[in-house]
């Protein structure tokens, strides 16, 4: 049952024996870093608890695994964030998305927060899940099961979850109706308040082994060169690593940016013109989501780590290819060192911080340019 689930194998036998000794925690909380599957070990983990029901009259454990699968399972409630849309003007809850929910997990099974607003055509909003989905979240679990046996209310990204929606599930959550478990994803476990996070089991995954994502890459075609590097470069991501496979861009717009901001940051001491580019440049960036914004400064994070193993000859572990738009990483590495690393990946995540934060984009991203000018020239 647990077939799309790559790695954390000691964690996942730890949730069979819970079902199958029935000890199962109500409320639990699944915490692991970005695109490693957390959706699917809480689908396949939620299948594993309705298909094995053995006090269940004329139950039939392949019609459940098939419901399941197909997403269509009257037990299985999914909560996620959204936003309006051009077809739900106001008071936007999941219910309003599971069309787009299912193709979602059908074509991404590994897909993070940003594919989804992707899929959803809402890439510069950032969603929530708000207090009219509490509302729903009740009003769902108050009546009884549809095939006699356990309720499971899956809800992704639970950070994402308000203040106001946070306190309205509390009672539900420590007391909820029997056979009732919730199911809660993050990535960002601090962003949950402590009156949840104290309610709740905290189960930890991992990211797989580089050899697991190079088995799971050769199974779909990929060849055993590819897979090799994909699953490198991927550094744990599964999702990474199969749009790599599939050879999508999507870093090739975070790599035109992060050359843009280098070069100007290079040109900017003393010179005006190029910090008028800079300022221009963190429009650009901040006129997209608060999502896509952090998970450039992430990338901005990691090329910069690239560029100081390249400058310190590690290259056995540089893995980011060079050349774009005459972009040279060796050329580049040697502005990267112990003098200046510490503090310009302090400035990024500090930058970051303020994102998550609902700070003013445009701001963050020139006062971290201005700090740029400054960090790249250090000896």
């Amino acid at each position: 049952m647990f077939k799309n689930v790559i790695g954390n194998k000691k964690t996942v036998d730890y949730l069979t024996s819970s079902v199958d000794s029935s000890r199962l925690a109500h409320a639990q909380l699944f915490v692991g870093p970005e695109g490693i599957g957390l959706l699917q070990i809480a689908i396949s983990y939620a299948k594993y608890i309705l298909c094995n029901e053995k006090n269940v009259e004329n139950f039939d454990s392949e019609k459940c695994q098939i419901k399941v699968d197909q997403l269509s399972h009257p037990d299985i409630h999914y909560v996620f964030p959204v936003t309006t849309t051009e077809n739900v003007k106001s008071h936007p809850v999941s219910d309003n998305f599971l069309k787009e929910w299912k193709e979602f997990v059908n074509l991404h099974p590994f897909g993070s927060l940003q594919d989804w607003y992707a899929h959803l055509g809402v890439e510069k909003k950032q969603g929530q899940i708000g207090v009219d989905e509490a509302l729903e979240i009740v009003k769902k679990l108050s009546l009884k099961s549809y095939e006699g046996g356990y309720k499971v209310m899956i809800i992704w990204m639970a950070d994402k979850m308000n203040t106001a929606t946070s306190n309205k599930i509390l009672k539900i959550l420590e007391e909820p109706p029997q056979k009732t478990i919730f199911l809660l994803i993050t990535e960002s476990v601090e962003e949950i308040i402590s009156t949840i996070t104290s309610r709740c089991q905290i189960i930890e995954f991992n990211k797989p082994e580089q050899q697991e994502i190079e088995t799971l890459l050769k199974t779909k075609g990929t060849t055993d060169v590819l897979a090799k590097r994909y699953a490198h470069l991927a550094q744990g991501d599964i999702n990474k690593a199969l749009k790599l496979a599939n050879n999508e861009k999507d870093d090739k717009l975070y790599e035109e940016w992060f050359v843009k901001w280098v070069r100007s940051a290079f040109k900017a001491k003393g010179n005006a013109a190029s910090i008028i580019e800079l300022i221009s440049w963190s429009e650009e960036v901040a006129s997209y989501g608060r999502e896509v914004q952090k998970q450039f400064l992430h990338y901005c994070i990691e090329f910069f780590r690239q560029a100081m193993l390249e400058n310190y000859t590690a290259k056995d572990l540089v893995y980011l290819d060079e050349g774009l738009d005459g972009f040279e990483l060796k050329k580049f590495a040697p502005f990267v060192n112990g003098g200046n690393i510490d503090e310009i990946f302090k400035e990024i995540s500090d930058a970051i911080y303020h994102i998550e934060r609902n700070g003013n984009g445009k701001i963050i991203l020139t006062d971290l340019s201005i700090k740029l000018t400054r960090l790249i020239h250090k000896k």
